[in-house]
């Protein structure tokens, strides 16, 4: 019998890691190390880029709390397009960017906002993801961690950008992203290898942003109950 591709095993790893019952920085965590067991330069190339985004401040300028929150019309996985004045005219947002289907880590993510989802609308509360990748792939996303809120394509990071979020990869974690299977031309529709930051936003009703979570290191995402309890205080305010 063959063995297991890179591909294959970081799969088999990703769904391990998603279904743990653990908090979601401790599934994160776990995949990371899964990930530095089996190969340390991509571990470490990933802890070279993360040192390269923060020194140029990377994310900083995005929106901070207090701040409007930039309108976007981008269309959801079924191509019917969404904007974020249709959104937060029904109540507060949560708005999340994720890199793509293919990405472990958000995978794992959109699983525990899958598991939030319905605690969120309980509190008067939507939740949009949004990642650079045409519908097919975000489909694929929302069928992944059995999701029901829409999954947005933000194609060629326009939206990202606006926001001061998007980076481009670099060749050498390029290089080890296609050895690990996730060359994602094909999933972005284009060749020029920018992603997101992950980051997450929660908007109030009145467009402005209220809080936020904003890391280059894509491996640290805002916690659920941190996501939770920013809905939650607009509710008592």
């Amino acid at each position: 019998m063959a063995e297991p591709s890179i591909a294959q095993i970081l799969d088999e790893t990703t769904e391990r890691c998603r279904n743990l019952d653990a908090p979601l920085a401790e599934r994160l965590q776990a995949f990371a190390n899964e990930v530095r067991s089996l190969n340390a330069e991509f571990a470490d190339t990933v802890e070279r880029m993360v040192v390269r985004l923060r020194l140029a401040g990377a994310g900083e300028s995005a929106p901070h709390p207090g701040d409007p929150m930039p309108e976007f019309m981008l269309p959801d996985q079924s191509g019917h397009l969404v904007s974020l004045s249709e959104l937060v005219d029904r109540g507060p947002l949560v708005v999340a960017f994720h890199r793509g289907h293919w990405c472990p880590y958000c995978r794992i993510t959109a699983d525990a906002l899958t598991r939030i989802h319905g605690q969120l609308k309980d509190l008067g509360a939507g939740l949009v993801v949004i990642t650079p990748e045409i519908e097919r792939f975000n489909q694929e996303l929302r069928e992944a961690v059995g999701a029901r809120y829409p999954v947005l394509s933000d194609m060629d990071n326009g939206y990202a950008l606006m926001l001061n979020l998007a980076f481009y990869v670099g060749d050498e974690k390029k290089k080890l992203m296609k050895f690990a299977g996730w060359d994602i031309p094909p999933y972005n529709a284009n060749d020029n290898w920018t992603l997101p930051i992950p980051a997450t936003f929660v908007v109030g009703a009145d467009g402005l942003v209220k809080a936020r979570h904003i890391d280059p290191d894509y491996r640290k995402r805002m916690d659920v109950e941190a996501i939770l309890d920013a809905v939650a205080a607009l509710k008592d305010g």
